[in-house]
C-alpha cells in the first residue's frame, strides 16, 4: 500500500515538488516501472495503482494553504496535469486536518512561518510518528526537532531553483536512525528525484549548496 503525502505550505516550490511528484506518477520511466502505470479512481484524493503495492510511492496526495483563494488557485494548477492532480485535496487553513490524515509531510511554507505552523494546537500529535521533510532554508534541524515530537522523523531538504523545472539538484540531510529508514529514503528519492537529482549530504554543508 501507498502513503498519504502532505504539501503543508504549497506555495511555488510546493507546486513544483507535487507537480514533479504528480507526472513522474503519470509518466513512470519505463526503466523502474516496465511500462506506463495504471490507476484506479475510489474516494477523492485517492488513486490506487493496479499491480504490486510500493510502499515509497504515494497514493493520496494533500495540499496545505492559508487561504480559500489561493486554494482555488491551486486546484485549478492541478486538475490542469490530469487525473492524478484532479484527485489532490487541498485545503485551507486545515493545517492539522491534513497532517493527521498524512504520512510523509513537506515542509514547504515561508521560513518565518514554520514555528507558527508547528506550534499550532495539535499539530505536534499529528506529526508522532511520521516523516516531515523541511525544505525552508535558514531552519535547522535542530529547530525543527525542537517543534515536534520526539518520534518524528525529521530530514531537511534544499531543492534549488532549477527544480521548478525539473532540472534541478536536492540535497538531503542524512536520515535519522529508525525501523523505517530504507523505506523513508526511498520515499525522499523519489519525491525529488522527480524534480531533477538528489544527493544526501551532511546538514553542516548546507549552506555552501545554497550559495552554488
Amino acid at each position: 500500500m501507498g502513503y498519504s503525502l502532505c504539501i503543508l505550505g504549497c506555495g511555488t516550490m510546493g507546486i513544483a515538488v507535487l507537480s514533479g511528484v504528480l507526472d513522474s506518477l503519470e509518466h513512470p520511466s519505463t526503466k523502474i516501472l516496465n511500462g506506463s502505470a495504471k490507476w484506479e479512481s475510489h474516494t477523492p484524493g485517492t488513486l490506487t495503482p493496479v499491480g504490486p503495492p510500493d510502499a515509497s510511492v504515494p497514493t493520496r496526495f494533500l495540499a496545505c494553504v492559508s487561504r480559500t483563494e489561493s486554494a482555488a488557485k491551486l486546484k485549478k494548477i492541478f486538475s490542469a496535469l490530469g487525473p492524478l492532480g484532479a484527485s489532490v485535496e487541498v485545503l485551507a487553513s486545515r493545517n492539522v486536518e491534513a497532517v493527521q490524515a498524512a504520512d510523509v509531510v513537506i515542509l514547504c511554507c515561508k521560513p518565518q512561518l514554520a514555528h507558527t505552523i508547528l506550534v499550532e494546537a495539535g499539530m505536534k500529535e499529528a506529526l508522532e510518528g511520521k516523516l516531515m521533510i523541511s525544505i525552508l532554508a535558514g531552519i535547522t534541524m535542530r529547530q525543527l526537532t525542537g517543534w515536534v515530537a520526539p518520534t518524528t522523523r525529521v530530514v531537511r531538504a534544499m531543492p534549488n531553483t532549477p527544480c521548478k523545472i525539473r532540472e534541478g539538484m536536492t540535497v538531503v540531510s542524512n536520515l535519522p536512525a529508525s525501523d523505517h529508514e530504507e523505506t523513508d529514503g526511498a520515499v525522499i528519492l523519489k519525491i525529488f528525484s522527480s524534480i531533477g537529482r538528489c544527493r544526501f549530504l551532511e546538514e553542516k554543508h548546507f549552506d555552501a549548496c545554497t550559495a552554488l
